[in-house]
C-alpha cells in the first residue's frame, strides 16, 4: 500500500509549514475550482494518477523549500523557480527563512521510501496549500518537477482572488520510468550545430524526461571535437560538411559546456567517434590512418561505406587511444560510442580484429563501449552494448552474447526519415515515418527480450538539414512520442489518448520557438502565444 508521506517527509514538511504559521497577515481561504488531474495532458504519461478534484493556488504567496543537506535538491528547487518565473512571472523564493508572506509551499523532499523503485522515481502530492515531491535522489526530484511544470496552466485565473493565481490540479501522481535509457542522437558531423543549438535541444528533451543525448562527433564529412594531441582533426577535418558549407567544431571548452548544461538537466552525454568506417575526415587530416588504398580528400557528399581505418597499424590504435582518452576525460557519463556501422570496405576479419582492440581501449579509459548493431559480430564481451538500427540478426547475436541492446530501428525510430512524400527535409530509404507510425509500436515486443533492452534512442542524422529550424522540423513532434515509448508502461500508451495530449503541447512548443512539423494527423491546440510576445517556459 502506497503511503502518503514517509516519516522524514512529515518532519521536514512541518518545518516548511512553520513558515506559513508565522505569517503576520493570513489571507482568506481561496475557493479553488474543481479540476481533474487525470485530464491534464502530461507527456510522458505517468505510471498512476489519482485526482482529488481541487487545486493548489500557485501565486505570489508561494515558496519553494527543499530537504536540508540533500545533495542537489536545492539546485532542483532553484531550477523550478526559474522555469515558473519564465511561465508566470512569479518570483518564487527558494529556502528563504523568516518569510512572513508565505501561504503555500512547494516542497522537494528527499525520501527514504523503498516504494521509489529507481533513482528517477518520484511521488507528487498536490493539495490546496501544498505540493510535495518525494524522491530518493535529486534526479528523481528533477523528473518530478518536469511533470509539475506541465500541470501549471498557461494563463492565470483572475477571478479567484485579488492576486493572479495559476490553479494546479490536485491529486497524487506515482511515477517511475519503464526504461532507464531514454535517448536521442544528434548528428553534428554531416552538418555542424552550435553549442547554443545543442543546448536548446537539451532543454526540450529534458522537459519530456529524455535523459541521454548521443552526439555523433565524427564522420566522412567532418570531425567536430578538438583533440589536443591531434590538432589537424579539427583544422582540416572540421572544415567541411555536406553540401560544401564551412563546417565547424567544438573546442574542449565548448564540449565541457555542453556536458555541464546537460548534467544540470540530469542528462548523460554520449560521445561517438565512428570507426573503422565513416572515417574520411580523420584520414584526410592524418593520411596514415587511411586503409582504403585511395588518396584521401575532403568529402562533402552523402555516399557512405567507402572509408576505413588501416586496421593493422599500431599507430592507428595509438591514435584511437589518444582520442578516447581525451574525450573520456571530458565526459563523466559511463559510455563511449565507437560507431562500427557500414564499414563496407573493411574485410570482415579485419573488422572483428579492430572492434576487439577498440573495445579494450574504451574499457582501459573507464568507459563502457556502445556500437551500432554490426559490432555484435566481433568477440565483444557482455558489458558492451549493441545499438540496433538495421539488422535484427545482429541484435539477436548481441542477446546471445548477453549484451544489452538499445532499440533504434530505422523503420520506426529514425528522426531523419521523411514524414510523408510532402516533407521538406529528410530521407526515406528506411521508410516514411508519420507521427502515428513513430508512436504505434512497442519496444517490448520488437524481437528482443525485455531483460536485454537498455532503452530506446531516436537518432537524427543531418544530411538534409543545416540549421536548428530544420532540425526541429524533423525531431518534433516525433521525439515527444519516443519519450513516452521509453518512459511509460505499455498499458499507459494509446494512440487515441496520446494524440490529444500531443495536440495540447502546441502552446509550449510555440513559447519555446520550436519549428515543429504540424502533422495533419493531430488537431493542434490553437495558441495565441508567440515567441516574440511571451517569455520562454
Amino acid at each position: 500500500m502506497i503511503k502518503t508521506y514517509c516519516i522524514r517527509s512529515i518532519f521536514f514538511f512541518a518545518i516548511a509549514l512553520a513558515f506559513i504559521a508565522c505569517s503576520e497577515k493570513k489571507k482568506e481561504h481561496i475557493p479553488m475550482p474543481n479540476t481533474d488531474l487525470s485530464k491534464i495532458s502530461v507527456i510522458p504519461k505517468p505510471l498512476k494518477t489519482v485526482p482529488t478534484n481541487s487545486a493548489f493556488a500557485l501565486d505570489q504567496f508561494t515558496a519553494i523549500y527543499t530537504s536540508k543537506n540533500a545533495t542537489g535538491f536545492e539546485e532542483v528547487g532553484t531550477f523550478l523557480a526559474e522555469k515558473l518565473k519564465s511561465k508566470t512571472n512569479l518570483s518564487i523564493p527558494v529556502n528563504t527563512e523568516g518569510n512572513n508572506t508565505v501561504e503555500r509551499v512547494i516542497y522537494l523532499n528527499q525520501s527514504d521510501s523503498t516504494e521509489l523503485a529507481s533513482p528517477e522515481a518520484y511521488q507528487l502530492y498536490i493539495n490546496q496549500d501544498s505540493i510535495i515531491i518525494n524522491a530518493n535522489t535529486s534526479e528523481g526530484a528533477f523528473r518530478g518537477i518536469q511533470t509539475l511544470r506541465q500541470l501549471v496552466p498557461i494563463e492565470s485565473n483572475d477571478t479567484l482572488a485579488p492576486q493572479q493565481i495559476w490553479p494546479v490540479p490536485s491529486g497524487k501522481i506515482f511515477d517511475n520510468p519503464n526504461f532507464a535509457y531514454r535517448g536521442s542522437m544528434l548528428d553534428v558531423a554531416r552538418h555542424f550545430f552550435s553549442v547554443e543549438d545543442v543546448k536548446k535541444y537539451i532543454d526540450i528533451l529534458s522537459y519530456y524526461k529524455i535523459n541521454v543525448l548521443h552526439l555523433h562527433l565524427s564522420d566522412d564529412q567532418g570531425w567536430r571535437i578538438e583533440i589536443k594531441s591531434w590538432p589537424k582533426l579539427t583544422e582540416v577535418g572540421g572544415s567541411t560538411e555536406v553540401g560544401g558549407e564551412s563546417g565547424g567544431f567544438y573546442t574542449q571548452e565548448d564540449y565541457k559546456e555542453i556536458v555541464r548544461y546537460a548534467t544540470e538537466r540530469y542528462m548523460t552525454i554520449i560521445p561517438e567517434i565512428d570507426m573503422p568506417g565513416h572515417t574520411n575526415a580523420a584520414s584526410v587530416s592524418y593520411p596514415f590512418l587511411n586503409g582504403n588504398g585511395k588518396t584521401p580528400e575532403l568529402y562533402e557528399g552523402m555516399h557512405v561505406g567507402f572509408s576505413t581505418f588501416d586496421t593493422h597499424k599500431d599507430t592507428v590504435y595509438a591514435f584511437i587511444d589518444d582520442v578516447v582518452r581525451e574525450i573520456s576525460a571530458l565526459t563523466p557519463g559511463p559510455y563511449f560510442h565507437v560507431g562500427g556501422d557500414e564499414s563496407h570496405v573493411t574485410k570482415k576479419s579485419d573488422y572483428i580484429y579492430f572492434i576487439n582492440k577498440v573495445e579494450k581501449i574504451v574499457q582501459k579509459h573507464g568507459k563502457r563501449m556502445i556500437g551500432w548493431d554490426e559490432v555484435a559480430i566481433a568477440d565483444v564481451d557482455s558489458t558492451s552494448i549493441s545499438q540496433w538500427w538495421a539488422s535484427e540478426e545482429n541484435a539477436k547475436k548481441a542477446v546471445e552474447k548477453g549484451m544489452k541492446v538499445i532499440l533504434s530501428p530505422a523503420k520506426k525510430a529514425y528522426l531523419d526519415m521523411e514524414y510523408d512524400t510532402l516533407s521538406k527535409f529528410g530521407l526515406h530509404w528506411a521508410a516514411y515515418i508519420p507521427v502515428d507510425t513513430a508512436y504505434v509500436w512497442s519496444p517490448e515486443e520488437y524481437g528482443i527480450p525485455v531483460e536485454n533492452i537498455l532503452g530506446v534512442e531516436a537518432p537524427l542524422w543531418s544530411e538534409t538539414i543545416s540549421n536548428i529550424d530544420e532540425l526541429e522540423y524533423l525531431a518534433f513532434p516525433r521525439i515527444i512520442g519516443y519519450s513516452e515509448l521509453s518512459w511509460s508502461i505499455p498499458a499507459n500508451r494509446n494512440w487515441e489518448d496520446y494524440k490529444v495530449r500531443l495536440a495540447d503541447q502546441a502552446p509550449f512548443l510555440d513559447r519555446m520557438d520550436i519549428k515543429y512539423y504540424p502533422s495533419p494527423l493531430i488537431d493542434w491546440k490553437k495558441s495565441d502565444f508567440t515567441y516574440e510576445t511571451i517569455k520562454k517556459d
